[in-house]
C-alpha cells in the first residue's frame, strides 16, 4: 500500500527573531527531505515565538497578504516536504490570529486559525473554519494545541474527509498530555473516520508508531549557540487509502 512519510520538528523556542526561526526551519526541512518526508510539522507560534503580550505580538505579527510575508515565503525551502508552520497572523492591521500555514516549496497553500483559545490568548480572535489539505494522497486537517481538548475540533476535520490531524503545539507538560488528548478525541475519531495525531512542540519527546508527543525544549539564548543537529526530528510512515496521483498539496476548503 502507498504511504506518506510525515515528520515532526521538535525545535528550540525562538522568540522575536524571524531570521533565526527561518534558519532553523531550513535546517529541519533539509533533514526531513533527506529522510524522504512529504510533510513536516513545526510548533505553534514557531516563526515569532508564542507571544501573548499584545504589544509584542503586534510588533512581530505577519499579514499573509503583505510584502513582508512574501519576503518570508521567499526564504522557505523550494524543494522538500510541505510544511505546516505556526505563526502569529494579523489581518487588516487589527485582528490577531494564532495561525498555522501550509506552505509547499515557498508557496502559501492555505491556513488554519486556532479555534479554541486559552484565557491567556485573549489577544487572538478565534478561527471559524477547519480546512483540509492533501499531500501525496493523504488528506490532513490541523488542530492547534488546546483545540485537541474539544472532540468537535476533530469532528470538523473528519467531516472534511481528513485521514490525520496535524497538531502544532506549545505544550510545557509531559508526554502524558498526548495520551490524555487521545482519550478525549479518539471516541470522536472512531465514530467518524480513522484519524491520528502528528504533534510537534518545543519539547523533549516520546514517540510511538502513530504520533509524537513531548516535554519542553529550552528557550534559545542568543548569547550561546544552539546545536540544532542534536534536536530531534521524528518521522512516521502513514499508509494512504488510495494510490497517490503524484506528490502534491492542495486546498480542499479555505478560510476567507
Amino acid at each position: 500500500m502507498p504511504f506518506v512519510r510525515v515528520a515532526a520538528a521538535q525545535t528550540p523556542e525562538i522568540r522575536e527573531s524571524l531570521d533565526e526561526a527561518l534558519d532553523c526551519l531550513a535546517d529541519f526541512a533539509c533533514r526531513a527531505e533527506a529522510a524522504g518526508a512529504s510533510l513536516l510539522c513545526f510548533p505553534e507560534g514557531f516563526l515569532q515565538g508564542y507571544l501573548l503580550d499584545d504589544e509584542t505580538a503586534r510588533r512581530y505579527a505577519l499579514d499573509l497578504a503583505s510584502p513582508a510575508f512574501a519576503a518570508v515565503l521567499d526564504r522557505f525551502p523550494k524543494t522538500g516536504p510541505s510544511l505546516v508552520v505556526g505563526l502569529i497572523e494579523v489581518e487588516g492591521g487589527r485582528r490577531l490570529y494564532n495561525t498555522a500555514v501550509v506552505v509547499e516549496r515557498g508557496v502559501l497553500i492555505g491556513r488554519y486559525r486556532k479555534t479554541h483559545l486559552l484565557r491567556g490568548e485573549a489577544l487572538f480572535t478565534a478561527g471559524t473554519q477547519s480546512p483540509v489539505f492533501e499531500v501525496g494522497g493523504l488528506r490532513f486537517g490541523i488542530n492547534i494545541c488546546y483545540d485537541t481538548n474539544f472532540p468537535e475540533a476533530a469532528r470538523k476535520v473528519a467531516d472534511g474527509g481528513a485521514h490525520i490531524i496535524v497538531c502544532p503545539a506549545n505544550k510545557r507538560t509531559g508526554w502524558g498530555w498526548g495520551v490524555d488528548t487521545a482519550k478525549k478525541v479518539h471516541p470522536c475519531r472512531r465514530s467518524r473516520v480513522s484519524l491520528t495525531n502528528v504533534t510537534t512542540n518545543d519539547s523533549a519527546h516520546r514517540r510511538d508508531a502513530r504520533g509524537v508527543h513531548g516535554h519542553q525544549r529550552p528557550h534559545v539564548d542568543r548569547q550561546r549557540e544552539v546545536n540544532r543537529e542534536k534536536l530531534p526530528a521524528f518521522f512516521g510512515r502513514i499508509d494512504t487509502p488510495h494510490p497517490p496521483e503524484g506528490r502534491r498539496t492542495q486546498r480542499s476548503h479555505s478560510e476567507a
